[in-house]
């Protein structure tokens, strides 16, 4: 057995006005929650150090950038890496990212148990629009904030397994789990911040959503014989609600662990990465079972193209 105990932390909201600082020593809280009950590894949501911004317009882009961290870690978050060493507990988490040359990217870090960050993610499918939009009940604004990822979907050697990461919309996507699938992936790790209303479908509950955010981590972790930890930044942002849900699935599908309020939630459960071997060696045995001789079109278009019409 290789056992990694696993703390999803889930945050409740962040307001526009909440510093950094302020954010950080949450953060800080949970973590020594998580010591205490033996964790290993600490996940917290996409975005962790903020608001979820994106839900406003402004014209001039750069008016944004004071929601960006052009450094990690920072003044604001080396106390949050200092503990993690002192815990010698590995994390992951996310944040704005602008790079040096003035890139923007909505970004999440693994580090190892010493605080050192050994993995960097940029979340690939940005979801939304670039322009305000009066159609929608409220905006979802990534598209005009951050540029697509640039790093790909790659997997790291880490506390003793082959641990992957992506970012809120990510998680909708197969192709998410199966490029790192086909690297052996034993734990994949998702933060998101999900409103709790479909800005294009305002009578879709709040049930419905959380019953697509199981079904995606579900259907990830089963079809590539993984663990998958997706962690919510949840609650009511200045007006603007997002559902929690975090959860911990295992390799066959199974929920495990669930959070059931929309607060500042510990989830700990202990993942045994052992457990992905039957998967990975019979139904997902993916060398003896894959066909790619037939999944041309997967590389080769993007939007759908239906046979020509009789």
């Amino acid at each position: 057995m290789r056992i990694v105990n696993v703390a999803a932390a889930q945050m409740g909201p962040i307001q526009k006005a909440d510093s950094r600082e302020a954010v950080v020593k949450r953060m800080i809280a949970l973590m020594d929650e998580a010591k205490s009950k033996g964790a290993d590894l600490i996940v917290y949501p996409e975005l962790a150090l903020t608001t979820f911004f994106p839900r406003w317009y402004v014209e001039d882009r750069a008016e944004f950038d004071n929601w960006f961290e052009r450094e990690m870690p920072n003044a604001a978050t080396r106390p949050l890496f200092e503990r993690a060493a002192q815990h010698e507990m590995a994390m992951n988490f996310g944040y704005a990212e602008l790079t040096p040359d003035g890139h923007h990217f909505n970004t999440a870090v693994l580090t190892d148990k010493s605080g050192k960050i050994v993995g960097k993610y940029r979340k690939i499918h940005l979801p939304g629009h670039v322009e305000y939009d009066t159609k929608r009940s409220h905006q979802h604004l990534e598209k005009r904030y951050f540029e697509p990822g640039d790093l790909g979907f790659n997997v790291w050697r880490e506390l003793g397994g082959i641990i992957g990461m992506a970012i809120c919309n990510d998680r909708r996507w197969p192709e998410t789990y199966r490029v790192m699938g086909l690297q052996g992936v034993e734990m994949v790790l998702i933060g998101y911040n999900t409103p709790s209303v479909n800005a294009e479908r305002s009578d879709e509950g709040v049930e419905k959503r959380l019953f697509h955010n199981r079904l995606s981590a579900q259907a990830g972790a089963y079809q590539n014989a993984t663990w998958v930890v997706a962690v919510a930044k949840a609650g009511n942002e200045d007006g603007h609600p997002l559902f929690g849900g975090s959860l911990i699935v295992d390799p066959n599908g199974e929920i495990v662990a669930e959070a059931k309020t929309e607060e500042d939630e510990l989830l700990v459960h202990p993942c045994d990465l052992d457990a992905t071997t039957f998967g990975k060696t019979t139904i997902f045995n993916f060398a003896q079972h894959r066909r790619i001789e037939h999944y041309g079109l997967i590389t080769s278009q993007t939007g759908a193209v239906p046979p020509p019409e009789k």
